[in-house]
This record gives structure tokens, C-alpha cells and sequence, in this order.
């Protein structure tokens, strides 16, 4: 690695990895449906979890953008078509750089990016068995996040000393 910008990349990876293994563990225990404090306290934690893993992730992803001179996304889509870029291989004049996320860690990223809006918008309808499937996501990106993403890294900005 030979940009610094990397650490903060890093740092935001921990962020999220850690955030989506606590809100999946949050999960696990429920106590959703609670009347009292006690189940406002779980969804709550659970919710903003779950838009904390999300946001660190999406925070890493533009980070890595930046060290790559590449434009982030703006405007009203700009969560989706983050996903959608960091997704595929872009090609410039004279430079091709590789997907940054695997497909099936994409769909993941895509599925907490979809729980993240939902979370934000729709908190006073939080219905547990409907956030299964984001529930999978977090677990899987939990592990896999922040490996796939070191690969990437070592492609484009391999370890000093190493043959690029």
C-alpha cells in the first residue's frame, strides 16, 4: 500500500463489519415486539445499527473513489449508483479498473443499502420477519466485506516492494 488514505478506508471497513455482526446479533436476540421500552430499545438499536454498518461501508467505498480520482456519485440516486459502480469494471483511455465488489458481495451491499432507506424512512413499521434477508447480508458482509475489499486494494496499490 503505498497511498495513506487507505487507513481511513480501513477504519470505515472495521466501522462496518463491526456494526453489521452487531446488528445481526441484536437480531438474534429480538425482542421486537415488546410494548414498553424494552422492544423500542431493540428496534431502535437493531435500525440504527443496521444504517451504521451501511453508512460506514458506503463512507469506505466513496474514500476508495477519491484515492482512485474517480468522481462519486451525486444527486437523488447516488446510494444506488454507488453500488451499481463500485459493482462493475470501469474502463477508461489506457486504464481498466476491475470491480471493486464481487457480484454476490454487491448483491449484499445492495440489499443493506435497500434495508438502510427502508430503516430510514419507515422506522415506525419495522416488521422483523420482513428483514430476514438483509439480515443474511449483514452476517455474510460481516466476514467478507473488508477481504474482498484488501484484495481489491492490493491490485491497484500493491504493498511496497511487491511487483504491480
Amino acid at each position: 500500500m503505498t497511498d495513506a488514505r487507505w487507513i481511513e478506508v480501513e477504519d470505515d471497513l472495521n466501522s462496518a463489519c463491526r456494526h453489521f455482526g452487531n446488528a445481526a446479533q441484536l437480531y438474534d436476540e429480538g425482542g421486537f415486539d415488546a410494548d414498553d421500552i424494552t422492544g423500542y430499545r431493540a428496534t431502535m438499536a437493531f435500525l440504527h445499527a443496521m444504517q451504521s454498518a451501511h453508512n460506514s461501508l458506503e463512507g469506505a467505498l466513496r474514500r476508495i473513489l477519491e484515492i482512485l480520482g474517480e468522481e462519486v456519485p451525486v444527486g437523488e440516486n447516488s446510494h444506488a449508483d454507488l453500488v451499481r459502480r463500485v459493482s462493475r469494471e470501469v474502463k477508461t483511455p489506457g486504464h481498466v479498473r476491475p470491480a471493486i465488489l464481487p457480484p454476490e458481495v454487491a448483491r449484499d451491499v445492495d440489499e443493506t443499502r435497500r434495508f438502510r432507506h427502508r430503516a430510514t424512512h419507515n422506522y415506525d413499521n419495522f416488521d422483523p420477519a420482513l428483514a430476514v434477508a438483509s439480515i443474511e447480508a449483514a452476517r455474510r458482509l460481516a466476514a467478507e466485506l473488508k477481504p474482498c475489499v484488501l484484495v481489491f486494494r492490493d491490485k491497484v496499490d500493491p504493498p511496497a516492494g511487491t511487483p504491480g
